[in-house]
């Protein structure tokens, strides 16, 4: 109870303007060194963190994941790898934030299919606050909540923030939205222009993205891509037959490529990086 109470006042202190307290805090026997390459919270030191912070990396970028059968051809963390490299990547485009540790979980039910992990609501809620509230302690000023599974979007994320801007003033808290939904139609459309055939889950789209990714050629059974087929989607529905072969696969990935997720891949950076400028105060 002790700690909390200190936590929450050190939070109400950091709000009220005096955040060079937290800054000021620890004194390093060298000088920080100038790290402006450095994004990756849980890479860095104490001391590579306090130089980032005063040298203006103020944005903490939180971003989840999830565990989750996604055909017999991709692992079944996908939304891990796919959530590291893209918190990355839109971390060093903005250049002035630095990304905590990715959530492995976010809502979810385990299935007949074994494979998927998952958390409830309110254990999603509680730990983007916790960590929100945490992140504050260590000297950010805004923290950006975004996550590449469906489970809790938009309403938990949004309902976090809502409540914690509520909390506190000067430190703020945004949902970036674009970069799951939007980006994701978006790259849907541009397959439906090119001929390739729509899915769901498992299919083309998160397919490709993990090949483009999976540099140490791990994520993907390639070899399973050519007969990667699930259940036929229309109209953004998946139909499901007596002859479904139910192997998590709502479409098709069979003409999955590394340029395709290149592309996917691309465009959610683009849209998360576009949306975070327009919503982080600049100075």
């Amino acid at each position: 109870m002790r700690i909390g109470s200190v936590s929450h006042s050190l939070l109400m202190l950091i709000a009220g303007g005096t955040a060079s307290l937290i800054l000021a805090a620890g004194t390093a026997r060298a000088a920080p060194r100038a790290q402006t390459d450095l994004v990756e919270f849980e890479k860095m030191t104490w001391v590579e963190v306090k130089s980032a912070l005063a040298a203006g990396k103020t944005t903490a970028l939180i971003y989840t994941g999830g565990v989750e059968e996604r055909g017999p051809q991709n692992a079944n963390g996908g939304h891990n790898l796919i959530a590291h490299a893209t918190v990355e990547a839109i971390a060093r485009e903005l250049g002035n934030a630095i990304f905590l540790p990715v959530l492995p979980y976010t809502p979810n039910d385990a299935e007949p299919i074994p494979g998927t992990i998952g958390i409830t609501n309110e254990l999603l809620a509680a730990i983007l606050e916790r960590i929100t509230e945490q992140a504050f302690l260590n000297g950010f000023r805004n923290v950006i909540l975004m996550g590449d599974h469906a489970g809790g979007q938009p309403e938990v994320y949004e309902e976090v923030a809502n409540k914690l801007n509520a909390r506190y003033g000067a430190l703020r808290v945004f949902y970036c939205d674009q970069v799951y939904r939007p980006a994701n139609d978006a790259f849907d459309q541009y397959l439906a222009q090119h001929g390739y055939p729509p899915g769901l889950h498992g299919y083309l789209f998160d397919t490709s993205e993990m090949m483009y990714l999976d540099k140490d050629n791990t994520w993907v059974r390639r070899d399973l891509v050519s007969s990667a087929l699930g259940d036929p989607v229309v109209d953004g529905k998946v139909q499901i037959g007596p002859q479904s072969p139910y192997n998590g696969i709502q479409g098709d990935a069979r003409r999955s490529t590394a340029e395709l997720g290149k592309r996917a891949f691309d465009m959610k950076v683009d849209y998360a990086v576009r949306q975070i400028r327009s919503l982080v105060p600049t100075k």
